[in-house]
């Protein structure tokens, strides 16, 4: 007996310098772990490069690759399993994502948004060299979401000056 296939995210995380150097071979072992579970892949795009919060594996960078794809709620497991096994993928968080419309699903990512800026990401830069505020602008239209919801009304936004006094 068959069941349906729901539609699933996946956000995997891969270490920077191997991508940088391999993308297609990463690429390629995702596809991998992806159809040995049964799934069908929608898309796989890079998400964004940043710093990690905490070293994994000796690692201070990661990448993160957005993986949309339909499978059966059992090959969830497999998926897990094999990223655990896996030498190229650090991690991996799946989420079902059933209420996603396709306008959502390609939507541009923090990477491709800033490839069409012509800038780095927010996350590449440099500590100090960019005001908060231009920092949280990046991400926040990566996300789509208003700047002015982030960093509340324009009366109450800091001084550049003032990000400074707090930073020392």
């Amino acid at each position: 007996m068959a069941t349906e296939k729901k539609l699933y995210e996946a956000m995997f995380l891969v270490d920077s310098a191997e991508a940088a150097a391999d993308w297609d071979g990463v690429n390629a072992t995702i596809k991998k772990v992806l159809e040995r579970a049964g799934a069908e892949i929608v898309s796989i795009r890079k998400w964004e490069d940043r710093w990690l919060a905490y070293e994994i594996g000796g690692k201070t960078r990661g990448l993160y690759v957005l993986s949309y794809f339909r499978a059966e709620g059992g090959g969830i497991g497999e998926i897990e399993r094999d990223v655990q096994l896996s030498e190229r993928i650090m991690r991996v968080l799946i989420l079902s994502v059933e209420h996603l419309t396709e306008a959502d699903i390609v939507k541009d990512t923090p990477a491709e948004a800033a490839e069409k800026r012509g800038r780095r990401p927010a996350s590449e830069a440099v500590k100090g060299s960019r005001s908060e505020k231009a920092v949280a602008e990046d991400s926040d239209e990566a996300a789509g979401k208003p700047v002015s919801a982030a960093l509340g009304s324009a009366e109450s936004e800091p001084t550049e000056t003032e990000d400074l006094e707090k930073v020392e």
